[in-house]
């Protein structure tokens, strides 16, 4: 989320948090640790990624623990640093619901179609040429290119699934970020994609996604890809160009997939895909060596028999 150039002492004072560093040091956005960049602040509240957070490209850390400072960064220091980061987002982007079925900050297209049941939240952007079909739920910031097509039921933009475990329950990491579907996109019925924790989860240009398919917060899809039913994509993925997934593929979060890959249909991909390969299978692996092991499981049961007759 960008917010405007902020001096460290002021965002301090908003979550009444001490700070180590200039009290000038400037702030510029709030980034999950994913898709932080020179000028935000990154959270980090546990001892495991404190390296990680700490050499991000993040410029300020907002962190549960005193530790040495790198050179030319600042901390934050909070006991709760997950809250903490809630609160300022709750600061820089507060809640706003607009009761009505499009609302009046939206912007659309005079060559665009919205059907009867349609509703687009506040700042929503639709490009020209679209189409979009009944029951379609499009919440705020999101931004639609043109000639893109989203048909009955899909939700786009709605919260991150991102959890905190407390004793008492869980605690939402609060979502400030969007969607961007850029031009000549289609989506089928009943697709959800979620808008970024603190960035954008952007669907590329000329993409297909079919029915069923779901796309979690800040991941980024590239052009021409090609997502049959049920494929399930979770948060912070990166997807390259030109990339197929058949029908109910899962792929965890962090992963990335390069340009011209194709997974065949119920493979879980767990670890990175090398460019141009066809991978198939839970684990996935390329599909070549992974019909080999198939093929070998199936002789198993006679090689046992015959193993036992003797």
């Amino acid at each position: 989320m960008r917010i405007p150039s902020t001096p460290l002492h002021e965002i301090a004072a908003i979550i009444h948090a001490e700070y180590i560093g200039n009290k000038d040091h400037v702030i510029t956005g709030f980034n999950e640790i994913h898709r932080v960049e020179p000028g935000d602040v990154v959270f980090v509240d546990h001892p495991k990624y404190y390296n990680k957070a700490l050499h991000s490209a993040a410029s300020t850390i907002l962190i549960n623990e005193r530790v040495d400072c790198p050179e030319g960064k600042a901390l934050i220091i909070h006991p709760e640093p997950f809250t903490a980061f809630n609160e300022l987002t709750a600061h820089f982007q507060p809640k706003q619901y607009s009761l009505k079925p499009i609302s009046d900050t939206a912007r659309i297209g005079k060559t665009s179609l919205i059907m009867p049941g349609v509703y687009v939240g506040n700042h929503v952007t639709i490009g020209e040429h679209c189409i979009i079909h009944p029951n379609v739920v499009i919440y705020d910031h999101t931004v639609i290119g043109d000639h893109v097509t989203i048909h009955a039921g899909s939700v786009i933009g709605s919260d991150a699934f991102y959890f905190k475990k407390r004793a008492s329950g869980f605690e939402q990491l609060q979502s400030c970020g969007n969607v961007i579907i850029e031009d000549h996109v289609s989506l089928g019925s009943n697709v959800t994609i979620d808008r970024g924790v603190t960035h954008v989860t952007r669907i590329g240009k000329g993409s297909i996604l079919d029915n069923m398919v779901h796309i979690a917060h800040d991941v980024t899809i590239g052009e021409m890809c090609l997502f049959a039913a049920q494929v399930a994509i979770a948060g912070c993925c990166t997807i390259g160009n030109r990339v197929t997934m058949w029908g109910q593929v899962g792929i965890s979060s962090g992963i990335t997939i390069e340009d011209n890959v194709v997974v065949q249909a119920q493979s879980g991909v767990g670890e990175n895909l090398k460019q141009g390969k066809i991978y198939f299978g839970s684990p996935a692996y390329e599909a070549r060596e992974k019909m080999k092991e198939v093929f070998a499981a199936k002789q198993l049961p006679s090689l046992i028999h015959k193993l036992y007759d003797k």
